[in-house]
């Protein structure tokens, strides 16, 4: 029996990206926390890496909520409109 693929929304979209600190600005569609696995991907591009840093004005945070933005710590570059993905 094949496997059915399952389509995953996004939880997240790159706003803004600050390469000097290799920090995304990403707009939370749904809850991200420390330790998540997540697939960046956008502009022909992707990678999967853990969520070791996470702050919203300068203060660390465990769980992003729906709606916030926060900064996250990542560990290529990416570009605003990149989305976001939780990896199981």
């Amino acid at each position: 029996k094949a496997r059915k693929e399952t389509v995953q929304k996004p939880i997240g979209e790159v706003v803004h990206f600050y390469d000097n600190i290799s920090v995304a600005v990403v707009k939370i569609h749904d809850k991200l926390n420390k330790g998540d696995k997540i697939k960046i991907e956008g502009h022909g591009k992707s990678f999967v890496q853990e969520v070791n840093s996470m702050q919203i004005e300068h203060k660390q945070i465990n769980t992003a909520k729906k709606n916030q933005e926060v900064g996250l710590k990542v560990n290529k570059p990416v570009k605003a409109k990149d989305l976001i993905y939780k990896v199981k």
